[in-house]
């Protein structure tokens, strides 16, 4: 069996309108995972990272 993807929650919510600022998934993919099939995982754990880094470029 393929291994689990891990979730990316830090423990540290900072929610911003549909964004969680410390995990980079929105609102709805935080609804969600444990529903989620692990590709589907995989997807929303690539977005929420490119979501950090476009954040993290915009602050420096």
């Amino acid at each position: 069996m393929a291994k689990d993807i891990e979730n990316p929650c830090i423990s540290v919510c900072q929610l911003n309108s549909e964004l969680c600022l410390s995990c980079g998934r929105t609102k709805e993919d935080i609804k969600k995972w444990k529903r989620m099939k692990r590709p589907e995982k995989m997807a929303a754990v690539q977005r929420a990272t490119l979501r950090l880094k476009s954040l993290q470029k915009k602050n420096a």
